[in-house]
């Protein structure tokens, strides 16, 4: 009765998400940032706070999106205040495809 321990492999969350592949569409966004809203509400802080993908950073002054990281879970429009954030799954043929888990 061998009760050795296996070995186990971890991953780190940027090696996961490194797996996943998104299809960009340059013709229609599906995010699209209130500069003016996202700074009077606060939603630009809560928005890079919560987003478990690190889609949002904020850069003088501005909040920049990576849609690419985009796992398209809505967290961030959950917390957006109204109208500080647009935000849409993408157009069919576009968007991530989970390569993980």
């Amino acid at each position: 009765m061998g009760g050795g321990a296996g070995t186990v492999t971890t991953t780190t969350l940027a090696q996961r998400l490194g797996a996943n592949r998104f299809e960009i569409d340059e013709e229609e966004s599906h995010i699209v940032v209130d500069q003016e809203l996202c700074r009077t509400t606060g939603t630009g802080k809560a928005i890079i706070a919560v987003c478990p993908a690190g889609v949002y950073r904020e850069q003088d002054n501005e909040i920049l999106v990576d849609r690419a990281a985009c796992l398209e879970c809505g967290t961030c429009l959950a917390v957006a205040a109204p109208g500080a954030l647009t935000w849409h799954y993408p157009r069919g043929g576009f968007g991530v495809s989970y390569r993980e888990g």
